[in-house]
């Protein structure tokens, strides 16, 4: 007991205000990288990884075994090579965000009057006539890779043309359309699907909608095809069963901030 005091004692001596800093900095990484990782399968991973460690750990030290214990002492050389692949989307949309965090906004939001009425418009128009669709709308985050997958347009935006894409017998109805700063730059573009399950909309359209929203700030606009649901979807949430006047309030803060709107979801994942 004594010496556990003595040990105490010698530590707390040693502490001062750079020792305050550099733990809370090391706490707020962790918890950081922990939201990066709630609600998606790498949290599973991550629970799966520390209880082996840890029952590993106490097997090794109750019964003094001697080849675990070595193994146990030199996996962290391997652990910095394991760790990158397994969390390698994780640690991506870590960066990403990172390098959104100076950016001063949305460069042609200014140029993106009107748009907010022909996106709903459009979404109010094809939920009515329950033809599917799915609308990304670019932020800071550049969209390249996914438009490369798709079919180029780079077309006025407008009601007329996003009905005549998602008409069910048109062949560039699957998948997204992307909008860049008031023009329909692609449609046809593959996207990637959210590990989470989306609560209500087992459909690939919305399960790829949070994907690209979880891993870039761009913002969806999903229709479903089965009951003609509008829903948005930003910073990795959804929100569903939206009538024209919600959809365009979001869509017109959105259009005039350098954020993406906010999305408070409600107990069953509907949004206000």
């Amino acid at each position: 007991m004594s010496a556990l005091l003595d040990w105490l004692r010698d530590t707390f001596d040693r502490f001062d205000p750079v020792s305050v800093i550099d733990i809370a900095l090391i706490a707020l990484i962790i918890f950081w990288l922990f939201l990066l990782v709630r609600n998606t399968t790498a949290m599973s991973l991550v629970r799966g990884l520390l209880f082996l460690f840890g029952a590993a750990l106490l097997l090794s030290t109750a019964l003094d075994l001697t080849v675990l214990n070595w193994a146990l002492r030199n996996s962290f050389p391997e652990m910095l090579i394991i760790v990158p692949v397994i969390f390698q989307p994780e640690i991506r949309r870590a960066f990403e965000r990172l390098g959104r965090a100076g950016s001063r906004g949305w460069s042609g939001r200014r140029d993106n009057k009107g748009v907010a009425d022909v996106l709903g418009d459009a979404a109010v128009e094809l939920s009515r006539q329950r033809h599917g669709a799915l609308v990304v709308i670019e932020r800071d985050t550049g969209l390249e890779d996914y438009i490369d997958t798709g079919v180029r347009l780079d077309a006025e935006l407008s009601e007329q043309l996003l009905e005549g894409i998602f008409y069910r017998n048109s062949p560039l109805h699957d998948n997204a359309a992307i909008v860049r700063e008031g023009r329909l730059i692609a449609a046809n573009c593959l996207l990637p699907l959210s590990e989470r399950p989306v609560r209500g909309h087992p459909g690939t359209r919305h399960r790829a909608a949070l994907g690209i929203t979880e891993r870039t700030d761009a913002v969806a606009i999903v229709v479903s095809e089965e009951n003609g649901d509008i829903s948005l979807a930003a910073g990795g949430r959804m929100i569903s069963r939206l009538d024209r006047a919600r959809l365009y309030s979001l869509l017109s803060t959105m259009f005039n901030s350098s954020k993406a709107p906010r999305l408070v979801l409600d107990s069953d994942g509907a949004g206000p």
